[in-house]
């Protein structure tokens, strides 16, 4: 029997050796997988995992909680900032992941210190409603509440904002890209600056190759989103539950970001495409090799933070272009 390798075979794609071994550690655990759980325990496991997997947060100058009025009650905000002061600048408007079931500020708390430290900006983390206690569009309609009252400079957050980036893993990266939208659509006291989302759920009306091909194994899998999206039930067809169905043109700059070996890679390939294509300047990359979650998995795949480290330089770049344009429009009046 030959061992030939048929030309028309599809390579094997390139695993780190860092996740290689997380992988194998993470496959071979005992027990039920979340989507084996309700929400209340699964959300327990995840937290359990981000407290091993992730880096801790660190020392910052200031995290403080805030709480604003939402369409539904109370939304929880946690301010992370690494200066104790700020002239007047943008503000980083983070959305967590996970599926729009099991994040919170807590599981995300050490990339947002992250995102601060390495951009030299505030970020804001929210605490938008979950499902399936509150399904779509819960947690869309949270978001652009929370960014509104922060382009808004109100005393409570102490900050004199200029414009907004928004940004987001996963779930989170779907809700940067919506917020983005509705605020381009009616437009809040400042504007969105830069969408930065972070391998994102950007078309959730298509079945994508990387879909299948990564759908087990990979830490994300075909089970798992099934399983969140049952509980969030979006509707596809509505640019709030699946970006790429709305219009695309007039979005502001984006930089973006996914993992190689990740079901949902193909989105945030095909939505950086499609940006391109509506004329909207983009800055795209892949981090090959890795997997959905890596930047909250710093300490369990250690190769992460040289890709956080790359994406943050990119982020910095298309603040200080766009930063640097609306002064220029501002200026000519």
């Amino acid at each position: 029997m030959s061992d030939a390798v048929s030309p028309n075979a599809t390579p094997a794609p390139y695993v780190r050796p860092d996740v290689a071994a997380f992988l194998a550690y993470a496959n071979a655990m005992p027990g039920p997988r979340m989507h084996e759980l309700g929400a209340p325990a699964a959300r327990a496991m995840y937290h359990a995992m981000k407290d091993v997997a992730d880096l801790p947060t660190g020392d910052l100058a200031v995290i403080r909680d805030l709480s604003i009025a939402g369409p539904a009650g109370p939304i929880a905000l946690r301010l992370f900032d690494a200066a104790e002061t700020r002239v007047p600048g943008p503000v980083v408007l983070f959305f967590h992941g996970g599926g729009f079931v099991i994040g919170t500020i807590e599981t995300h708390a050490s990339i947002c210190a992250e995102v601060s430290r390495q951009l030299g900006l505030p970020v804001v983390s929210v605490e938008y409603r979950l499902a399936p206690e509150a399904p779509w569009p819960a947690a869309p309609d949270d978001a652009e509440a929370a960014a509104r009252w922060i382009a808004s400079s109100p005393p409570e957050l102490g900050l004199a904002v200029t414009g907004l980036v928004t940004m987001g893993d996963s779930a989170g990266g779907t809700l940067a890209i919506t917020t983005a939208m509705a605020l381009r659509d009616a437009p809040a006291a400042v504007p969105v600056l830069v969408q930065a989302p972070i391998y994102p759920a950007a078309d959730m009306g298509t079945d994508y190759p990387s879909y299948s091909q990564f759908a087990d194994g990979h830490v994300l899998t075909r089970e798992g989103m099934d399983w969140f999206a049952a509980a969030y039930a979006p509707d596809v067809t509505d640019r709030r539950g699946s970006p790429m169905a709305g219009d695309l043109h007039g979005m502001p700059a984006a930089v973006i970001i996914t993992a190689g070996l990740d079901p949902i890679r193909d989105q945030g390939r095909a939505y950086a495409a499609a940006l391109v294509t509506a004329g909207v300047a983009v800055t795209f990359r892949e981090a090959i090799g890795t997997v959905h979650g890596f930047v909250t998995l710093r300490r369990a795949i250690p190769s992460s933070q040289g890709d956080v480290a790359g994406y943050l330089s990119a982020v910095k770049a298309a603040i200080v272009e766009a930063e640097a344009a609306r002064v220029m429009a501002q200026a000519a009046g």
